[in-house]
């Protein structure tokens, strides 16, 4: 996939060796970091910089972080959510938690399962999620027609289900990414804990898309949220900051 990527970027050509940074989640481990380096450097890379991928969504953000105030930083990709607060281009806390939008999509599939014995695929959960999902209640409510095959007949079925429904099946996995920002907001020295309450809580990723999110975090922790300006694509806006800003990514990358 790599390989494919990287002759695409190049205009197909061959033998291109290129500078590669890669976004990784927090808590990776030592086997972890080797397998992603060295697949890369099968994919005939040159430099291979692995940087947290919460530092990376700050980035692309936009966010000050070579500055010593404190910032925060919720990125809530497919496979984790990365949590960090950073400070004058180091992290000062990090958390990466295995709870993101995989996860989210099958606890709607999961939920129709046990509720109507509807089996749906996963493009169709996303679809759900997209168009329903919300972490708080609606000011209008949304409904939505879901066909799927039914588990005791084996037969194709309709149903319409509600974003109250769906706000239901995600309550787990919200709850479990806000519990992660709360552990955060404790573990962070008091002095950025002021910047961050003034600042507030910066959220990236595609899961920063589901409705009400912000409004959500704000109720339950009193900060200010925003969403950065695409969150869908901050890591790779990031990314490509830091391959043009070489003293910072030599900063930031992990060493291992």
């Amino acid at each position: 996939m790599l390989n494919y990527f990287i002759q695409k970027a190049h205009n197909r050509k061959m033998l291109v060796h290129p500078r590669i940074v890669i976004g990784v989640p927090s808590e990776i481990t030592q086997v972890e970091k080797r397998a992603v380096e060295d697949s890369a450097y099968r994919a005939k890379a040159s430099e291979v910089y692995l940087v947290e991928q919460a530092m990376v969504a700050a980035i692309g953000a936009g966010l000050p972080i070579t500055e010593p105030s404190g910032n925060m930083v919720v990125d809530i990709g497919g496979g984790t959510t990365d949590i960090a607060v950073i400070s004058l281009s180091g992290i000062v806390y990090s958390r990466s938690v295995r709870m993101a939008g995989n996860q989210m999509d099958e606890a709607i599939m999961n939920y129709l399962k046990r509720k109507y014995n509807l089996l749906i695929g996963e493009r169709t959960a996303e679809q759900i999620k997209i168009d329903l999902g919300s972490a708080f209640p609606l000011d209008k409510p949304l409904t939505m027609e879901i066909k799927g095959r039914n588990l005791i007949e084996g037969v194709p079925k309709t149903i319409t289900v509600d974003d109250g429904e769906i706000r239901e099946a995600l309550g787990e996995c919200i709850a479990t990414i806000l519990n992660a920002i709360r552990v955060a907001l404790e573990r962070t020295p008091p002095e950025l804990s002021a910047d961050i309450s003034d600042r507030g809580i910066v959220l990236t990723g595609g899961g920063a898309l589901i409705k009400n999110l912000d409004k959500r975090i704000r109720e339950e922790t009193g900060l200010p949220v925003s969403i950065a300006d695409d969150p869908l694509a901050s890591v790779v806006l990031g990314t490509g900051k830091m391959l043009s800003d070489f003293r910072l990514l030599k900063k930031i990358r992990i060493d291992g």
